[in-house]
């Protein structure tokens, strides 16, 4: 029931949060967002953030924007309708319009798979930051790999994310991260939404990172929010791979998944070169999973999610981290992070919990964002250069 109350809220906020106030105006300074279909002047933003939708659907009676309320436009002339919102929080929101009642994508943007399904998404930018933008900068590549699995009789498909001198540097072998999404996305969600390859890309040519292969899989709960018996936000799936059994993907990524890599490309393939992270139930599967496979990974993050509390902190995740002092000399980073308009409770006080116990972490905070992939960004931008720095 806690899971699933989870589920519920999450749905709210990656679905994203917007407030609405009449006559609100778009800056004479407004330009197409970067997320419009190639061509499309709509959405539009403008330097303060304020952000102008417009739909063409003369035969409709009623049209409303979907930003985790829905919010009525106004009919033009010639059956376009538009709304034009309050400032916007920097980064990337989910949205749809709702046309008579039929949920329905923006024609004008590019479609993202999240909250179990696809829908429409709008970037807005944030006043001088860029590291998540492509730079003029040697790139690397996010490549597709499709796998069997043995174990659940099916193809998988994970995105790979080489480093620039992947291909140029046939002798190098290469440290590992293994990035997991949250409930409601997949695999596509950090090369697409989360822009991992910009960030890792600008991160190892200012010399802030190194070198790294990340591994993008699918977790499990992509249907998390789907409809069903119980409608929208029904329960969570139970079957292999589904959010309530971690233990399915935890087989799929030990079992088949790092084998497959070690033996694909060029990883240098001991626990003192491999990682994991995940955002929201990601956090979760990697303290699940890394914290009761302590010889598997020497770091560990867990961006908005993982966290246990400021409970006995001792006999959390089967004891993993019992005695301080063993923990700190095998483990090189466990890092923790939260928007700060979340609930940060329950990663502060696992973080604090930590501190008590004597056991080594890093805290970070995202100032002023939500259960959104601002943060997440941000806390990848924190903590990748913390990896493997021998």
């Amino acid at each position: 029931m806690k899971l699933h109350f989870a589920c519920l809220v999450l749905f709210t906020l990656l679905e994203g949060s917007l407030e609405f106030a009449t006559g609100a105006e778009l800056g004479a300074d407004a330009k197409s967002a970067s997320s419009n279909v190639a061509g499309q002047q709509y959405p539009k933003i403008d330097s303060e953030g304020h952000a102008t939708f417009r739909i063409n659907a003369p035969d409709a009676q009623k049209v409303q924007l979907s930003m985790g309320r829905a919010q009525d436009m106004v009919k033009g002339n010639e059956g376009v309708w538009t709304i034009t919102t309050e400032p916007l929080v920097p980064g990337f929101h989910y949205y749809t319009f709702v046309i008579d009642g039929a949920r329905v994508s923006d024609p004008n943007s590019e479609t993202f798979f999240g909250v179990s399904r696809m829908m429409s998404g709008i970037e807005v930018p944030e006043k001088g930051v860029d590291f998540y933008d492509p730079k003029d900068v040697a790139h690397g590549e996010v490549r597709e790999r499709w796998y069997h699995s043995k174990s659940t009789d099916t193809w998988r498909r994970c995105y790979v994310y080489t480093p620039p001198d992947y291909d140029s540097n046939s002798s190098r072998r290469y440290p590992v991260l293994y990035l997991q999404h949250g409930a409601g996305e997949d695999e596509r969600g950090w090369p697409t939404q989360g822009h991992v390859n910009f960030i890792l890309d600008n991160l190892i040519a200012a010399g802030k990172a190194k070198p790294m292969i990340i591994v993008m899989d699918n977790g499990g709960g992509g249907a998390a929010f789907a409809g069903g018996p119980r409608g929208r936000g029904g329960p969570p799936p139970a079957g292999r791979g589904g959010l309530g059994n971690f233990g399915a993907f935890q087989e799929i990524l030990l079992d088949e998944l790092i084998p497959m890599i070690d033996s694909t490309y060029r990883t240098i393939s001991d626990r003192e070169h491999r990682a994991m992270a995940g955002l929201s139930m990601g956090g979760m599967q990697t303290m699940q999973i890394g914290l009761g496979h302590l010889d598997k990974f020497a770091y560990l993050g867990g961006f908005s999610g993982g966290g246990r509390g400021a409970g006995d902190i001792k006999a959390a995740y089967g004891g993993a981290l019992a005695d301080p002092e063993a923990f700190n000399k095998k483990v090189k980073l466990l890092f923790i992070s939260i928007g700060t308009t979340e609930n940060t409770a329950g990663a502060k006080g696992f973080h604090e919990a930590l501190d008590a116990a004597g056991i080594k972490n890093v805290y970070y905070e995202s100032p002023g964002t939500a259960h959104e992939w601002q943060t997440w960004r941000r806390s990848l931008h924190e903590f990748a250069p913390l990896l493997f720095q021998d």
